[in-house]
């Protein structure tokens, strides 16, 4: 039996690759399924994995099924592997708002254990992070094998199924505010008559030092925050600036709004 991937698309093919890549899956372990022959070749050739014929032979030989499709095509997806699944094929869905309960009940009468992931797209840096949440039939052999999996592409970690929404608003759709961050601040250095490379360089290796800083120390944010803040200084007057100008609370109205649409998706 297989690890299968319906669907090997940006955040499919970030995680079946850093699976290969870690050793956690031999090549000839992984059957895929894409609509796109172009992608399916691509990710062929440099993986070396077998392309499944159809939604049938992907269902009927995966053990650890990934459903790595969007949101609304997820139903469709799942009336075409159903009667070919085995009782205990376990079905990882990385789709956004979609609940472990919508995809039993899509299933039913089966009753197949049933993972819900959140990735992000530093996966395809081997940077990502992972939350999971896990259907009660998960067998405790089974949470391992797909923390581990995950854990290929960076960092995974197991959340009660409540707060996936809130997890996909902070991290899987993270990276696009960070993104967003580094941008403007490189605009912003621009502005003041840097050379673009210059400040695009200085914004980014900011961005990774400060991040690796909060890790690596084990300090609050705000504790490291006030390390940088001399009384009367540049940094306190910049940041009274990013107050008035409403970044805290701008980022509380986006994650309530990314939290809202990953309800409405699923």
């Amino acid at each position: 039996m297989s690890t299968g991937f319906a669907g090997i698309g940006a955040m499919g093919s970030a995680l079946a690759g850093a699976m290969v890549r870690k050793g956690l899956l031999r090549a000839e372990e992984l059957l895929f399924l894409e609509p796109s022959d172009e992608r399916a070749e691509a990710f062929r050739r440099e993986i070396g994995a077998r392309r499944a014929k159809d939604p049938a032979d992907l269902a009927a030989h995966s053990r650890v099924l990934f459903l790595a499709v969007k949101p609304q095509h997820l139903p469709g997806l799942l009336a075409e592997l159903k009667p070919h699944l085995g009782p205990q094929t376990l079905l990882v869905s990385i789709a956004a708002g979609v609940s472990i309960q919508k995809i039993q009940a899509l299933l039913a009468p089966a009753a197949n254990p049933v993972a819900r992931a959140m990735p992000n797209t530093p996966a395809r840096v081997g940077a990502g992070v992972s939350a999971i949440a896990f259907s009660a039939n998960v067998a405790a052999a089974d949470r391992e094998r797909v923390g581990a999996l995950f854990a290929a592409a960076g960092r995974s970690l197991v959340v009660d199924e409540k707060l996936m929404n809130a997890v996909t608003a902070v991290s899987g759709s993270g990276p696009a505010y960070v993104f967003l961050f580094i941008e403007a601040l490189a605009d912003a250095g621009v502005r003041q008559g840097l050379p673009r490379d210059i400040a695009q360089t200085l914004a980014l290796e900011t961005v990774r030092g400060a991040a690796e800083l909060v890790r690596d120390s084990g300090l609050h944010p705000a504790v490291l925050k006030d390390q940088v803040t001399s009384p009367g200084g540049t940094t306190i007057a910049a940041l009274e600036a990013l107050e008035a100008g409403g970044l805290r609370s701008a980022l509380f109205r986006a994650v309530a709004a990314a939290t809202k649409r990953a309800e409405e998706l699923g």
